[in-house]
């Protein structure tokens, strides 16, 4: 019997040990979709105890602590910090076989080299020996990014950001990661929401013009990319909970504008209309920037009407959607092909039905001399545990290269999630090394740890193309 979590946890052979510790352990990590604030980077942010470094806007966290009947006042509401923490203690011998069992662990650990197991008995301990060490040096947001040997942060970004925090990053003496920002225009697609035209409006005010129609809003969107592609921005982000596609004109999705813009509604078909065209506009803009886009699909959001009136979105009430994906996401990239416009991108589906099919559609518009052009993105939000990263490592391996696969990234708020690429690496390697224990692969490690190294770190390095740093210290 293993120990819980000792140096060998979830690496279950002696191939398995060596790749990881050989080839995958001490690796840098590009982190190219995350949700961290830049301006806590920038001031280097400090934590005045374990709750507020774990608990605060962590719904991963939250969603279980409902689950195990704790009140609403110990997960947002005003309950001192304390007792939130012993709240989250009581849940925590409640999350075995969640992933959340393991990433708590794993935190303590790496961060603050506790290996004592969290529970109600041993919260108190843990709450003053973390705060011991949070409230001494080295525990910063920018000191816990450098403990993670990160080389890259894309934080997400809306169009009508200053990125001054960037600026501000950028010119640190003493912090050389790079710190991206990345394009997320949700709000300038999303035409059916009560809230478009007053973004249309903020949009304007940074864009320094009246957008007073469609042909302005792509020149002002067009506008907004290059100045986030002057700030070292090299990748977009979109959040499309339901796929869509209809082909169209820019003059039929100048009128359907024009139409929103007067105060009516969109059609169902001419949201998709608006949508399409708007989204191949980017897609071209992109390409001709070597950009590389991401697509997240299929998040149903904001499922409880109630509480999101309480307490807003990104607050634990999303789940998975079940809208089918394969006509519409095929016809948006064909259409970028067809225009010799494909920019490199990134499909994710928060549907694990959906694995297989986005497997199978990157392999139909993969070529023009880049590896691994078009991605089929790593396990997300509700599938970043063991038994989702393995499905969606299998449905790639079955019907294209995971030898190319850009491997793992955080998307998380909290500064201490990056141990999950440590739980991805250790995935990853024990996976390999089943193939090579079974007689599926060689017994090569060259070949397969040079696998490895590309998928935890160096495929991302070359894909992505971000920019070094521009002072050599």
């Amino acid at each position: 019997m293993k120990s819980f979590m000792d140096d060998t946890f979830l690496l279950n052979s002696e191939t398995a040990i060596k790749l990881y510790n050989d080839y995958a352990k001490d690796l840098p990590i590009i982190d190219y979709h995350c949700h961290l604030n830049p301006q806590e980077i920038l001031e280097n942010k400090t934590f005045k105890n374990i709750t507020e470094a774990w608990l605060y806007g962590d719904h991963y966290k939250w969603r279980l602590m409902r689950a195990n009947g704790v009140d609403e006042r110990f997960i947002t509401g005003d309950a001192s910090d304390y007792d939130k923490f012993i709240a989250w203690a009581r849940t925590v011998p409640m999350t075995i076989g969640n992933p959340l069992y393991n990433w708590t662990h794993l935190e303590l650990q790496r961060f603050f080299g506790i290996h004592d197991i969290l529970n109600e008995q041993s919260a108190p301990k843990i709450w003053e020996e973390t705060s011991r060490l949070l409230s001494g040096g080295g525990f910063g947001a920018r000191d816990l990014i450098v403990k993670s040997n990160v080389r890259v942060v894309c934080t997400t970004d809306d169009p009508v950001d200053t990125l001054e925090f960037h600026k501000s990053i950028r010119e640190l003496a003493d912090f050389e990661v790079r710190v991206l920002p990345s394009f997320r225009p949700d709000k300038a697609l999303e035409i059916g929401r009560d809230t478009f035209m007053d973004w249309i409006d903020k949009l304007a005010g940074v864009y320094g013009s009246r957008i007073a129609d469609y042909g302005t809003l792509l020149d002002a969107l067009e506008n907004r990319v290059r100045f986030f592609h002057s700030a070292g921005g090299r990748v977009s982000d979109h959040a499309i909970d339901v796929m869509m596609y209809a082909e169209t004109t820019e003059e039929e999705v100048s009128s359907i504008f024009a139409k929103v813009a007067g105060g009516q509604r969109a059609t169902l078909e001419e949201e998709k209309k608006y949508k399409a065209f708007t989204l191949n506009f980017l897609g071209k803009l992109y390409a001709e920037l070597g950009w590389t886009m991401q697509l997240h699909i299929n998040a149903l959001r904001n499922n409880n009407s109630r509480m999101f009136g309480k307490l807003g979105p990104d607050t634990g009430y999303d789940s998975l959607n079940d809208q089918q994906i394969a006509k519409p996401l095929v016809g948006l990239l064909d259409s970028l092909d067809r225009q010799d416009a494909l920019p490199k991108t990134i499909l994710y589906s928060l549907n694990p039905n959906d694995n297989t099919t986005i497997a199978a559609i990157v392999g139909s518009f993969q070529g023009g001399g880049t590896a691994g052009k078009i991605q089929f993105g790593t396990a997300w939000w509700f599938n970043d545990n063991k038994e989702g990263m393995l499905d969606q490592m299998k449905a790639l391996s079955n019907v294209g290269l995971i030898s190319r696969f850009v491997g793992m990234l955080t998307d998380s708020r909290s500064f201490l999630s990056y141990t999950r690429h440590e739980y991805f690496r250790r995935i990853l390697c024990d996976l390999l090394a089943s193939w090579i224990e079974n007689g599926e692969v060689p017994n090569d490690l060259e070949l397969v740890g040079g696998i490895v190294r590309g998928i935890a770190y160096e495929n991302a390095e070359a894909y992505f193309g971000f920019p070094k740093p521009a002072v050599v210290r």
